[in-house]
């Protein structure tokens, strides 16, 4: 889908679809240290949850099989 998107830019206005084309892989760079920013802060938040949750599931026991 993107790549069309992209020919039909190519197509009306060549120059901003050129643009794109150059600028897309620094954008793409630049965006790298605030996915692992994120990906941190899901990791604590579910380890938050897990701590939070560990006495329920502790005395809950096994379920019957």
């Amino acid at each position: 889908m993107k790549l069309l998107l992209w020919l039909l830019l190519l197509v009306f206005a060549w120059p901003l679809a050129l643009l794109a084309l150059i600028l897309y892989p620094i954008v793409w760079l630049l965006s790298i240290p605030f996915r692992l920013i994120g990906i941190s802060v899901r990791g604590l938040f579910d380890l938050l949850d897990a701590i939070i949750r560990l006495p329920a599931r502790a005395l809950r026991g096994k379920p019957p099989a």
